[in-house]
């Protein structure tokens, strides 16, 4: 198996405060894995810091076989997918302009974008303007881009939150088709009841430590 994220011992400060302190943690090619804790416990800094987006005060780090504090880490980046708490939409534009803006980023196909609206249930609504949508129809449209990205990493924060069965099973799906293809996943919530079932190991943060759920 190819492991596609190490921590070792990594401390992570956010104005003087300590959010993370001595946090081991990898996941390996092909696995999902859940992390909960209250709101505040640091989820969302481990899931930043796991793509390479906060910096590491104590410890050192890995994705993708780059080194997290190293410059090599930047060409790896494009291989990470992170769909946060709250959409990230430019609100002026369409939900089809969003992907095709998304897929001209990353250099991708601009063809796949009416393909994977079908497959996620927006092929209708593609032209509706992101800040005139709903939150599930927005969560949609990150599933989408997911798709689109085709990631070796997928990243997870409350992305379940507030979302209907069906749109919950879009999420699912595209769990299963990231670690189907040799990806793995990290998901975090507040809620642990979100996670069960959905992921092969969990692990709860508390106080900024991580420990592991039998």
């Amino acid at each position: 198996m190819t492991r596609i994220v190490a921590l070792r011992g990594v401390g992570v400060s956010l104005g003087g405060r300590p959010v993370l302190r001595g946090v081991d943690f990898s996941l390996e090619s092909g696995d999902s894995i859940g992390v909960s804790g209250p709101n505040g416990s640091g989820k969302t800094t481990l899931l930043r810091t796991i793509a390479s987006l906060t910096r590491i005060d104590e410890g050192e780090g890995s994705l993708l076989g780059a080194d997290i504090s190293g410059d090599e880490v930047f060409a790896v980046r494009s291989s990470v997918s992170m769909i946060g708490h709250v959409p990230a939409l430019i609100g002026e534009l369409t939900l089809r302009e969003n992907l095709v803006h998304a897929a001209r980023l990353r250099g991708e196909a601009i063809e796949r974008v009416d393909r994977v609206l079908l497959v996620v249930g927006l092929g209708g609504a593609a032209a509706n303007h992101a800040n005139e949508s709903s939150f599930g129809t927005k969560r949609r449209v990150e599933v989408a881009r997911a798709l689109l990205a085709e990631p070796r990493l997928l990243l997870l924060d409350e992305a379940l939150s507030g979302l209907d069965e069906a749109a919950k099973g879009l999420v699912d799906a595209l769990v299963a088709r990231v670690t189907g293809s040799g990806g793995g996943v990290v998901m975090v919530s507040h809620d642990p009841t979100q996670l069960a079932g959905r992921c092969e190991r969990s692990f709860l943060l508390v106080d900024g430590r991580l420990e592991a759920v039998a």
